[in-house]
């Protein structure tokens, strides 16, 4: 009875390993760890522009980063504050590109 016991602990331990692995593996479209950090430290750094700039309503901006693309959207009220806004996250270590899609609402 202990002999079949064995194998099967064996092969289910092999599986759940083979599950696990596969399933930290990275998909098209998805992104590796790192690549999640990074995005979320640029992230960061952005809203960190933002609130220590006066010429930016910084939460009323939402930041969002993928592949150092930042991605910015919310509602300011002057066209001077979106262009500073999208200013400052270009000025931002690690950003590739900013699409601006904050809307001006007076």
């Amino acid at each position: 009875m202990l002999n079949r016991t064995i194998p099967g602990v064996g092969y289910a331990s092999i599986l759940a390993l083979t599950l696990a692995v596969a399933g930290c593996s990275v998909t098209g479209g998805q992104q590796s760890m790192g690549s999640y950090m990074t995005d979320t430290t640029i992230t960061g750094d952005v809203k960190g522009q933002f609130a220590t700039d006066s010429g930016v309503p910084g939460t009323a901006i939402s930041v969002e980063t993928l592949k150092g693309e930042v991605i910015l959207s919310g509602f300011v009220k002057t066209q001077a504050e979106k262009d500073r806004a999208a200013a400052l996250a270009r000025g931002t270590k690690g950003v590739t590109s900013v699409r601006n899609d904050i809307v001006v609402r007076p």
